[in-house]
């Protein structure tokens, strides 16, 4: 037998253990305190493989790489890694795995869950846990850990590969690619300059009566009204939950179907991430009416991360972030951007699709994105107006 069957079976007996245990992939799980987490399961009808990443291939045509720094330049990883994501093996599974084939001697062990359910585990198996590495679809769960000294700083050099507002200050965590809060909106109904770029004008324009849909239950939503809380304060806030729920505002289980809602004419604008619109744009075609719009420096444009932090119990801490290092890429920002559908963070990789870079959209200055854990008063809010 080969070293590489070997390590198949290694990894299928690492995941048949976790599944026995009741923590390998639960999509859509419920967390303590009604958060929903982001399932992340849809890939946008992507075909692509792992040979493809880096090729620079997208429905959008072909792409310049050369400017961002490949796999190629970056140290060989040898050894073996224990991942905890959060970010679903749906979207991430192929590339964690073409990095692992790039080196003969380099093992990935990954468990999937819900960010909020590893950040637990994390905790409560304290010095004894075997994670190395914890890869996040949001911010404010790297922010948890960090916040309980379970992380250790990255080295300066992986740092620098992007703006300092997307990685921690104490360099305890990097995002790695970014998600902005958006408005779809059906142009078979409005038009760029109807919708309103302040998002607390959203329960005052009469035109959005029965038009809107929501996703309450789903973690960025929940982030986004705890931004609106560290921004405009909680009555304001108030306000404009029970003015969205005044002017009938839609509620959907996650904000793929926002988007998809949206596009199909059932509602005519919605609140939801960038990425689920080019999602519905990728598989439907960029005849489908359905547009991306943004608020300006409000909660409604808040700019989140997914990133990845290398864990006090990483036994190799070298390993561990030069694996992180391999996510800043320019094939696995690539494959961000094509497959799905994030805004790359090194600046030298455009994303894809009908967006602004991300110099020009206008996200708030005022947010520590850590700050974006604190859900504990916003579900209390949400329940509070009825929302939940």
């Amino acid at each position: 037998m080969d070293g590489s069957d070997n390590t198949s079976r290694t990894r299928r007996r690492f995941l048949q253990a976790a599944a026995a245990a009741g923590v390998a992939g639960v999509a859509g799980c419920n967390t303590p305190g009604g958060e929903t987490t982001e399932t992340e399961t849809d890939t946008a009808g992507g075909e692509e493989t792992a040979q493809q990443i880096g090729s620079g291939r997208s429905p959008f045509g072909e792409r310049d790489l050369s400017a961002g720094v490949s796999m190629a330049e970056m140290p060989d990883l040898e050894g073996e890694l224990t991942l905890y994501s959060g970010r679903g093996e749906a979207l991430v599974g192929e590339l964690i795995s073409f990095i692992e084939d790039r080196y003969p001697d380099f093992t990935v062990r990954p468990l999937y869950n819900s960010a909020a359910e590893l950040v637990n585990q994390i905790i409560t198996e304290g010095q004894n846990s075997p994670a190395d590495v914890f890869y996040s679809v949001n911010a404010g769960s790297l922010g948890a850990l960090a916040d309980r000294d379970r992380t250790q700083a990255l080295p300066q050099d992986v740092l620098d590969f992007v703006p300092s507002n997307f990685r921690d200050p104490d360099g305890s965590w990097i995002g790695t690619s970014g998600r902005a809060r958006s408005v779809p909106y059906n142009t078979n109904t409005f038009s760029a300059s109807d919708i309103p770029t302040s998002i607390m004008a959203f329960p005052e324009t009469s035109a959005f009566q029965d038009q809107l849909g929501w996703a309450p239950t789903y973690s960025s939503f929940q982030a986004f009204i705890t931004a609106m809380r560290i921004l405009e304060g909680d009555e304001a806030t108030r306000q404009w939950l029970t003015g969205m729920q005044e002017l009938g505002v839609s509620q959907y289980g996650d904000e793929f179907q926002v988007a998809r809602a949206v596009a199909d004419g059932e509602i005519a604008a919605g609140l939801t991430n960038h990425y689920y619109i080019q999602r519905v744009l990728a598989r439907r075609g960029t005849g489908t009416p359905l547009r991306t719009a943004f608020t300006q420096n409000d909660a409604g444009a808040v700019f989140n991360v997914a990133g990845a932090a290398v864990l006090d119990t990483a036994d190799d801490a070298t390993l561990a972030s030069n694996f992180v290092r391999h996510l800043l890429s320019a094939e696995a920002q690539d494959y961000f951007a094509r497959t799905t559908f994030e805004y790359p963070l090194v600046p030298e990789i455009e994303p894809i699709g009908r967006l602004p870079s991300i110099d020009e959209l206008n996200p708030p200055e005022d947010i520590d994105l850590s700050q974006l854990s604190d859900l504990e008063g916003t579900i209390d809010l949400l329940r509070d107006t009825g929302v939940l």
